[in-house]
């Protein structure tokens, strides 16, 4: 006795697998679903951080985050943006935020290895010491000025 193999599509069908068609169509609705209830999830992150966007609206497609809704600044907006694409699974944000009171865009900066809020308020500003001004920048999302992380994107501030 011993394992033997077959070809898996091969042979009778008995009901043991389904139509390929039929299987796709479950597991495109599958994901739909799932996709659906990131962007739920993800929007209920922005609301519950207490960012102000009214009408928001987040959906999810494929590691795509679309974000629509209107924000009364730039700050505002731009933090939604982090909060979205600060999490796991999210590769972009498709900003579709209406602004009401248009300002000057914010840098984003991916953080690094090693980085710190000193190190990186040095690099943008020229003096470690308004690291408080990015940290402010960043909250609710950092609640920690220590607490940042590689791969994190954070919003620095013009001053």
């Amino acid at each position: 006795m011993g394992l033997f193999d077959f070809v898996r599509d091969a042979g009778e069908k008995i009901g043991i697998l389904k139509d390929k068609e039929e299987e796709a169509a479950r597991e495109a609705a599958q994901e739909k679903s799932q996709e659906l209830q990131k962007g739920a999830a993800l929007q209920r992150l922005v609301l519950g951080l207490g960012l102000d966007v009214h009408g928001l609206r987040v959906s999810y497609d494929d590691g795509v985050a679309t974000v629509f809704g209107k924000a009364p600044s730039q700050t505002e907006k731009e933090k939604v943006i982090l909060a979205i694409g600060n999490t796991q699974g999210v590769a972009q944000v498709d900003d579709r935020i209406e602004v009401v009171e248009p300002a000057p865009e914010a840098v984003f900066y991916t953080v690094q290895s090693g980085d710190t809020l000193s190190k990186i308020a040095k690099a943008q500003y020229g003096d470690a010491m308004k690291y408080p001004a990015i940290f402010e920048a960043n909250k609710p999302m950092l609640e920690n000025p220590d607490l940042i992380y590689p791969g994190q994107v954070l919003r620095i501030p013009a001053l």
